[in-house]
């Protein structure tokens, strides 16, 4: 019986990571990514789906879990204590532009649909933070890393990150259902753990690189791996997220330990990742998804504009042109894998109606899909209008130009 279970086990995994590789290389021909594919096909093989997974359900859980840890991990290697600091310096005032701009959205529909403070506070961070990972790898592959507008959507994100690194651990609070004395404690316990990891980074962050490096692959992988569950496990048990922590581990390793860690540890962040949000796509009935289809798409009208105009404004005080401003506006369209992650911890701690999850998904699909393809297309679209523009011109110049060769003839040959 136990044999039985086992092989059925490893027929529906199998098929379940064979699927999401044909999932990815459709992604890559058509240019997207592959988030929204992922949940696609957790909403598929999920209750209510084509077909239920019913062997595979804890290795699932606890590879998503594993997937959000590398997911923060490796967002954390991407930049260095200065960086962030210097960050959160230069960006601060396109940052808190951002958060209202983007917060509110989610804060004023979750309370129209009835779903409370905690919903509210969920809600939030779904339509408030972009997806870093999308939108890294957009900037990549249409060669705009180089660009004027990049450091400044670089630098939104890294108020994101922070802004995250306190709003995670106010989010848990908020759903565990703690008083407000012990939310205070959770949110200090978090700063606290931001700010001692800030300055053992600035000052002793190659002592930490140390530690966790090593000439062996294998070993350099272990030691990767085994001190993100450990941090991440840790920051759990003092009631600060998981994710947090493993962000905040990352940002301790610099230099090329950093960047070693990066590339070893990229093919496994892709696999459970992939992992993670086809959990979410399970978890989600899919015939929850048509009544708050409406809802859904207002919300990803409202917060297309407004990451637009917060890209905008940020880029028009770094200098940028009227097309790096557009750019970087539709740059930060996209959300993604942190949205997941929030909209993840209010499912399961069972503290928001059916509904968020059919929400979050719904949103996390058309703004990641939308977010690429912005992207691409704005600068088609901006030197077409800019063309249409010079072509109705035209004509009135030449009216101009022909009246004014008249006026400069001399008076003779006009009466002639």
């Amino acid at each position: 019986m136990v044999a039985h279970e086992t092989a059925l086990a490893l027929i529906q995994l199998g098929a379940v990571f064979f699927g999401l590789g044909l999932l990815g290389r459709l992604a890559a021909r058509i240019g997207m990514s592959p988030i929204p594919l992922y949940l696609i096909g957790g909403l598929v093989f999920g209750s209510g789906g084509l077909v239920e997974l019913d062997h595979v359900d804890d290795f699932i859980h606890l590879a998503s879990e594993i997937g959000v840890v590398l997911l923060l991990l490796l967002l954390g290697l991407e930049y260095t204590a200065k960086e962030l600091v210097t960050g959160l310096r230069n960006s601060w005032a396109a940052g808190v532009l951002d958060i209202v701009l983007n917060a509110t959205p989610g804060v004023i529909v979750a309370l129209m649909l009835g779903w409370g403070v905690t919903g509210a506070v969920a809600m939030a961070g779904v339509t408030y933070i972009s997806s870093s990972g999308i939108i890294a790898k957009v900037l990549g592959d249409l060669g705009r890393l180089g660009n004027r507008e990049t450091p400044t959507i670089l630098s939104i994100l890294v108020f994101e990150d922070l802004v995250m690194a306190g709003y995670l651990p106010v989010l848990t609070a908020v759903l565990a259902g703690v008083g407000f004395v012990a939310g205070l404690q959770t949110l200090g316990i978090a700063l606290t753990a931001v700010t001692v990891v800030l300055v053992i980074a600035l000052r002793y962050g190659r002592f930490v690189s140390m530690i966790v490096d090593s000439e062996d692959r294998e070993i350099f992988l272990l030691k990767l791996l085994g001190s993100a569950l450990l941090v991440a496990g840790i920051a759990s048990s003092l009631q600060v997220s998981a994710a947090v922590g493993a962000f905040l581990l990352g940002i301790a390793i610099s230099g090329s330990t950093a960047h070693s860690a990066t590339k070893i540890l990229e093919p496994l962040r892709d696999l459970f990742a992939a992992m993670f949000f086809v959990l979410f796509g399970l978890s989600t009935d899919p015939r929850s998804i048509p009544p708050v289809l409406g809802w859904a798409i207002v919300l990803a009208v409202v917060t297309t504009a407004t990451k637009l105009a917060t890209g905008w404004w940020a880029a028009k005080r770094a200098g940028a042109s009227k097309f790096g401003r557009a750019r970087a506006g539709t740059a930060l369209i996209a959300r993604g894998e942190f949205s997941i992650v929030i909209a993840g911890l209010a499912v399961t701690a069972g503290a928001v109606p059916a509904e968020f999850a059919a929400m979050a998904t719904t949103y996390v699909l058309i703004m990641a899909v939308v977010g690429p393809i912005g992207a691409r297309v704005v600068e088609p679209i901006l030197h077409w209008t800019e063309r249409r523009g010079r072509a109705g011109a035209e004509p009135v110049a030449d009216i101009v130009v022909s009246l004014d060769k008249r006026d400069e003839q001399p008076q003779d040959m006009q009466r002639g």
